[in-house]
């Protein structure tokens, strides 16, 4: 039997059309023979402004007889200044938003329209002048001084930026960073107000109100060497040390041409730990500067910020001309160190100014650097080198990697270092996202070792006072092996930590009925789980004592009296170990004591009865 193979066309659905502008149906509204243009002097060119370009332009407006209603001219009692717009942007008349695209640069064209496109249109976006003939047909006599592609800084158009010449790389200056720029600056109709600096370039510290408002705006979004036209209006211009007198100045056209800017950070936002950059490096920002678990090489001289400065040590003195070598992300070096080398680029060199605790109060302190004291780095990259890649790696080598890491991460809980520890753990866990067992063997390693990081992180979490997402990552463990006893334990702490002492006894004693090795931390842990329940219930009865003895209106009286809180541990303050250690695939940690919340997390409504002996009462 013959089978007709029959082809079904596949029709595409309709896109739906774009909805046109509110600018497009004002110009689908304007009738025929409601706008007419005649063309006065010709302009040059074949290009034409559109959507996104500023329009620089003189109007005059006439009656039909000739009569001056209104113009920009000074010469028919105007103020001398063309008019600027930003087609697409700017609120302006149909006629000339029909009108102004049509017209090439030098151009004078003569517009005749009628009130319907002036401003007698329906919902005129703009209004006429006090005693303009909104209700008259006019001649609108346009001449097209400039145009071209626009940035617009401020949404309000009152700054708007030309580009002369293009810059160099994409980073641009911003608070706190150092700049150097040569300036002038002339009003509207051409007034000098300042002339371009000669020698030396302008110098001013970016975000401290030393140039006015928008120019500093315009400077902000240009790259080095970048020559450009920032055109500022009256409400953006500022007092300030550039140009201080500025009263009764509607606009100031800025030719800037942007030298050199000295990247300045201010690492923590509060201004403590500053970052400043005094030699350029190779390489952009941030894509050439050092990643996550980097080999860094670097120079440096630390001096302490006194009268003297004195150095306290120079690798290049001290080091017998060696520079330092270190891991980043190991704890290996003060963090305010750490956080602005990886903020370098190579052969940068940087002067860092560091507060007490990001220096050496919480790292071992040079024997010559008193405590307390704020100090200052210069410090030169010399380079790095790139985290090694996974790609290409036997499993076995993969896991001989993942141990090298999770071993960093071990010691750095070991020193407290709970947020670097987690950052290796889950390095290692990213990274087993792409790795894929062959067979049984390596599966069952793999998912050992899986296992072990998710605890490691679930303890991490646990330090940092974050039960609920301790218990997450355990609960990970648990949905793939139900019966994972040291995932039960972790569990269980989180639990007690955060005062569900039913389900923390739950794991426990889940622990005990599973593997029986583990009765001893087991036991140790539910007679902590007892003693917390013991501490809350001494609480709860001293804070609501006589609470059901009261006398009715006597209730508001209760709970006044004074109740010592327990102090809040800091999880950085535990020495102890309660992460996984090299061998830590059968054992168990102690019940030592995790972060405590506040006691106020307790009192859950029906535990709160239950200390109370009265699970029965009713709260009406």
């Amino acid at each position: 039997m013959a089978v007709e193979e029959v082809a079904q066309q596949v029709v595409a659905p309709p896109q739906k059309a774009k909805e046109p502008s509110e600018d497009e149906k004002r110009r689908k509204k304007i009738a025929a023979g409601g706008l007419m243009k005649a063309v006065m002097r010709p302009g040059g060119g074949d290009s034409t402004p559109s959507d996104g370009y500023q329009v620089v332009y003189h109007s005059t407006v006439r009656t039909l007889d000739g009569v001056v209603v209104e113009s920009s001219r000074s010469e028919y009692g105007g103020k001398g200044t063309p008019i600027r717009h930003v087609l697409g942007k700017s609120k302006i008349i149909v006629g000339l938003l029909e009108g102004l695209p049509t017209m090439l640069k030098g151009e004078v064209a003569m517009f005749k329209m009628k009130p319907q496109v002036h401003y007698s249109e329906d919902d005129c976006p703009v209004s006429a002048p006090s005693g303009f003939p909104k209700d008259d047909e006019l001649h609108f006599e346009i001449e097209m001084i400039d145009f071209f592609k626009a940035k617009v800084v401020s949404d309000d158009l009152g700054v708007v930026k030309k580009v002369i010449t293009g810059g160099q790389g994409w980073e641009s200056p911003r608070e706190p960073y150092e700049v150097k720029a040569w300036i002038s600056a002339k009003t509207g109709d051409g007034k000098v107000l300042v002339s371009r600096t000669q020698g030396e370039p302008f110098f001013f510290n970016f975000g401290k109100s030393e140039v006015p408002k928008g120019l500093e705006m315009g400077i902000g979004t240009m790259t080095r060497e970048e020559k450009a036209i920032i055109y500022v209006t009256s409400n953006y211009l500022t007092p300030s040390p550039f140009l201080p007198g500025v009263e009764g100045v509607e606009e100031v056209h800025f030719e800037v041409e942007l030298a050199h800017f000295i990247q300045v950070r201010d690492m923590l936002g509060d201004g403590r730990l500053i970052k400043r950059r005094i030699h350029d490096g190779k390489g952009e920002f941030p894509m050439d500067c050092p990643l996550h678990d980097s080999l860094l090489r670097v120079h440096y001289k630390g001096m302490l910020l006194n009268e003297e400065k004195t150095i306290f040590y120079d690798t290049r003195v001290d080091n017998d001309g060696q520079p330092l070598e270190f891991c980043s992300g190991e704890g290996l070096v003060p963090e305010g160190f750490e956080m602005s080398v990886r903020l370098m680029v190579p052969e940068e060199i940087a002067l860092v100014t560091c507060p007490p605790d990001y220096a050496y109060d919480k790292f071992p302190r040079p024997a010559n650097v008193p405590e307390g004291v704020h100090i200052q780095w210069e410090i030169e990259l010399l380079g790095f080198e790139m985290p090694k890649d996974w790609t290409g790696l036997n499993f076995q080598s993969i896991m001989d990697e993942a141990e090298k890491i999770r071993n960093t991460g071990n010691r750095l809980f070991k020193e407290g270092k709970f947020e670097l520890a987690k950052a290796k753990y889950d390095k290692v866990l990213r990274e087993f996202n792409h790795v894929n067992p062959q067979d049984d063997e390596e599966g069952k390693i793999f998912a050992n070792t899986r296992n072990l990081l998710h605890l490691n992180v679930a303890a991490c979490f646990l330090k940092m006072g974050e039960c609920r997402k301790s218990i997450e990552i355990c609960n990970k463990v648990l949905e793939a092996n139900p019966g994972h006893v040291k995932a039960l334990y972790r569990r269980g702490m989180a639990y007690m930590t955060l005062g569900d002492f039913e389900e923390a006894k739950s794991d426990f004693n889940m622990m005990i009925k599973l593997d029986k090795s583990t009765e001893p931390d087991a036991t140790a842990a539910l007679l902590k789980v007892k003693q917390k329940e013991q501490e809350v219930e001494k609480k709860v009865r001293k804070q609501f004592k006589g609470l059901f003895d009261k006398k009715p209106g006597e209730i508001s009286e209760v709970g006044t009296e004074d109740v010592d809180q327990p102090a809040v541990e800091n999880p950085k303050n535990d020495d102890k170990e309660d992460s996984d250690g090299d061998n830590s695939d059968e054992s168990h940690e102690t019940a030592d004591d995790p972060p405590r919340t506040s006691w106020l997390s307790f009192l859950w409504p029906k535990r709160l009865l239950a200390a109370l002996g009265r699970p029965g009462c009713t709260i009406l």
